[in-house]
């Protein structure tokens, strides 16, 4: 989780600490997730919620190799669906990149207003 950078995020605007992810993870927020190794080490991980909802990240040293689309096919090969979504912030440029590139399109812009 260090090496996400924290203006990419959608769901939260800042990054928790250990033990707000551990209790996150722990309440099985997903329908599927998995760990991606290469070579026994982990250098991302996938999953896909119960809305099908797709989420992706890959260590930066590691993109760029093809390990995403595979990843993203194998998914979606293991876990059919009639519909995948993926949500993103619109400043990561990369990742609407490579899902544009893996065959999905731009369906709706979500605003937010946060009152304090």
């Amino acid at each position: 989780m260090k090496e996400r950078d924290p203006k990419y995020n959608i769901s939260h605007k800042k990054m928790p600490n250990y033990s707000q992810h551990e209790k996150f993870v722990l309440s099985k927020p997903y329908d599927k997730w998995y760990i991606i190794l290469k070579s026994s080490k982990e250098i991302g991980s996938i999953y896909l919620t119960k809305e099908n909802e797709i989420g992706i990240f890959i260590k930066k040293n590691m993109q760029k190799k093809g390990i995403g689309f595979n990843v993203l096919k194998t998914l979606m090969e293991k876990n059919p669906r009639k519909r995948y979504l993926a949500n993103i912030n619109p400043m990561n440029k990369k990742s609407i990149r490579f899902f544009k590139n893996n065959g999905f399109k731009l369906i709706q812009y979500t605003f937010e207003l946060e009152i304090k």
